[in-house]
């Protein structure tokens, strides 16, 4: 967002907690340099930065501090018909959790 979310959302925003994802960025530069090299320097098949001193990945810790996002939260999905959620569950993560509450699970275990 160029600027700051309108008010007449604000309040939604705050009340779905995403109200950190609209104020990302905020005051800070970009520098296009270092964005290209990292870019240059981010292996997909392995999820990491491949740099000079060794290899390097962001961690949900890592958004945590750095945007002040809430990591301790339940994820969002997008909408499942299930009465079986452990089995949904294994489908997708290849494991089943003791810790599934009604369809989420707390976005911490990841």
């Amino acid at each position: 967002m160029s600027g700051p979310p309108s008010l007449l959302i604000e309040n939604y925003l705050r009340e779905a907690g995403f109200w950190h994802l609209a104020t990302i960025g905020r005051g800070c530069k970009l520098d296009p340099e270092l964005i290209s090299v990292l870019i240059e320097r981010w292996r997909p098949e392995m999820h990491i930065f491949h740099l000079p001193y060794g290899e390097c990945t962001i961690t949900l810790e890592d958004l945590q501090l750095q945007l002040g996002l809430p990591v301790n939260v339940s994820a969002l999905t997008g909408s499942i018909q299930s009465t079986d959620w452990g089995v949904v569950c294994y489908d997708l993560l290849g494991v089943i959790l003791d810790n599934i509450y009604g369809g989420r699970i707390e976005i911490g275990w990841f």
